[in-house]
């Protein structure tokens, strides 16, 4: 058994079948004791040619029911202690899966997600074993070991402590070694965790190392990783068999002593044949009782070992969350307000990315936002959807603090198209509609026509049906990115923000989508990051940042007129594509 903080509520929740289970086991375990009593008595009736068919006939039903009985209980503890155990696997993995989600940008960047996964799988399966068998082979050989050992010393004092001295010894030897085991498969799991990690880093860049032709480098390093985890695997199985030795080696020796001293005993004394038959069965008997607890033991560690990498994983503090008292679900219009707004990473707080910002956008504007790469542009907008917390007074969405509103609140009224366009492993269909469950095709089509993608989606074999693969694999870049926004667009939030999301199109199809935005967003906040000034340049106003500095607010022509950067990047561009023809 395991205790800890984020265990213990499951024995309270799920204590009723347990402890039904664990009744149905020891009920098990005490008739099962009466079979090798039935045999005794059997063997020396005959011994003492005093065996009647009605003496046999009871022993046989006894017998019979005996073993029905051990049959019924086992399928019920079976049912109640696994049943359970599996229960408590999936309301953790749902746990864990919630805290997963509550974590912010700052954890992901630190953890894995090859390594997180090794938690979901490894460490949760290590968990249900401690709560599934483990619980079985505990109250298994406590309860069965008890009394089987009791029955043999109503039998004979003697040959039950020549039995059990080994036993101890036994038990004591393996103590030490399971710590050493514990030890082990907490490297083990590392190095499970490490593999894991470069293979789903692996798979994810799989085009990138076949356009850099290092495949053979990959799998070279895959190799040492891979190497190093079967090499801890082994040393940890080593470790295992060489408990199963010890306890092999004792209980043999153990079995030649019973049947030499019960021999001898039985000649020089009325110890009778049918008790040393009963002696000898009941020693066996507790054979398993003597295993389970070393597997107990060994169950028990990798448990303890899992669990507290699990523990480490619940316990990461989730940066970001909901204030006290935040107000009550506000429904916003899209008006949003920097009021000399600081911003600086949490795990870098010296390094200022946004340095005392101050701008507002009205509802129903479209907004640009431009600048040199690291000027902050996507911090900008991360804030806005509470990936990162801000000083009280210095964000505000209409008239409220965005620290004095839900997280939920904040991101339901804000569509967001990310500048990866992650897209999930599922179809087009439900990509699109991921705002809404069961969107008709109809309703997605009419998004996918206005970010100018529906033409390729048709021509797809499964049209809207098709499945896309991972993070939208089979897709092209500029297919991603449209789809992308025709999944921000279904959502029709009051505040639509677009990092970047036109980069991977063309100059006419960039148009088409500005011109399909300006078109339905009418009344609704709409802000797009931009590298190519040609996205921006029909906008409403457009924020220009540098080095995290607010430099200018205004109009492409107003900004042409005045901005001495603005108008560099212009006249950048400008050339570029006179260059391109």
């Amino acid at each position: 058994m395991i205790f800890g903080k984020h265990i213990n509520k499951y024995y309270l929740k799920y204590a009723i079948p347990m402890i039904l289970g664990v009744i149905a086991l020891l009920y098990v375990d005490y008739v099962q004791v009466e079979i090798p009593r039935i045999f005794a008595g059997i063997i020396d009736k005959l011994r003492e040619s005093t065996l009647t068919n009605t003496i046999l006939n009871e022993s046989v039903l006894r017998l019979v029911w005996i073993v029905l009985i051990m049959v019924v209980g086992r399928v019920l503890w079976r049912v109640f202690v696994f049943g359970s155990a599996r229960f408590i696997e999936h309301d953790l993995r749902m746990s864990m899966f919630l805290h997963a989600e509550a974590l912010g940008v700052d954890f992901y960047k630190e953890h894995k997600v090859g390594g997180l996964m090794t938690h979901f799988i490894n460490d949760l399966e290590a968990i249900r074993q401690a709560f599934g068998p483990g619980i079985l082979m505990l109250f298994d050989s406590l309860f069965l070991g008890t009394i089987v050992i009791i029955r043999m010393t109503q039998l004979s004092r003697e040959m039950t402590l020549i039995a059990v001295i080994p036993l101890a010894l036994m038990g004591v030897v393996a103590m030490f070694i399971i710590k050493k085991m514990r030890m082990k498969y907490k490297l083990r799991q590392d190095s499970f965790e490490h593999m894991s990690d470069f293979t789903q880093e692996s798979f994810s860049g799989i085009n990138v190392i076949r356009a850099f032709v290092k495949e053979v480098k990959e799998a070279v390093f895959f190799a040492e990783k891979n190497d190093d985890f079967y090499k801890k695997h082994v040393d940890f199985v080593k470790t295992m068999i060489l408990i199963n030795i010890v306890i092999t080696v004792f209980i043999n020796l153990t079995i030649l002593t019973i049947i030499a001293y019960g021999a001898w005993i039985a000649i020089t004394s009325d110890f009778t044949p049918g008790m040393l038959t009963e002696y000898f069965t009941l020693f066996t008997t507790l054979i398993w009782p003597v295993m389970a607890l070393s597997q107990f033991a060994s169950i028990r560690s990798q448990a303890v070992a899992s669990y507290k990498r699990i523990q480490t994983f619940m316990g990461a503090k989730v940066s970001v969350k909901d204030e006290k008292n935040v107000k009550p679900n506000q429904t916003l219009s899209g008006r949003i307000t920097f009021k000399h707004l600081d911003f600086a990473y949490p795990d870098d707080p010296e390094r200022q990315i946004l340095n005392d910002i101050s701008v507002s956008i009205e509802k129903g504007e479209m907004v640009g936002v431009l600048g040199r790469t690291g000027s902050g542009k996507s911090t900008f907008v991360d804030l806005l959807l509470r990936l990162y917390n801000v000083k009280s007074d210095a964000l505000y969405l209409d008239d409220h603090d965005i620290m004095s509103l839900s997280i939920h609140n904040v991101r339901d009224q804000i569509a967001y198209v990310p500048q990866d366009n992650f897209l999930f492993s599922d179809t087009i269909l439900n990509n699109i509609g991921f705002s809404e469950p069961s969107m008709p095709e109809e309703k997605a089509s009419y998004y996918a026509r206005l970010a100018d993608v529906h033409d390729n989606i048709i021509d797809f074999t499964h049209g809207y049906q098709t499945e896309i693969g991972e993070r939208g694999v089979t897709l092209s870049g500029g297919q991603k990115q449209r789809i992308s926004i025709a999944r921000a667009l279904a959502k029709d939030a009051p505040i639509l923000i677009l990092d970047d999301s036109v980069s991977a199109v063309d100059t006419k199809t960039e148009e088409s989508i500005i011109k399909h935005l300006e078109e339905i967003r009418q009344g609704k906040t709409t802000i797009v990051i931009a590298h190519r000034i040609s996205t921006i340049r029909k906008m409403d106003k457009i924020i220009l940042l540098d080095q995290g500095h607010l430099l200018d607010v205004g109009s492409h022509e107003d900004l042409l007129k005045r901005n001495a950067l603005y108008q560099e990047m212009v006249r950048k561009q400008e050339l570029e594509h006179m260059v391109e023809g």
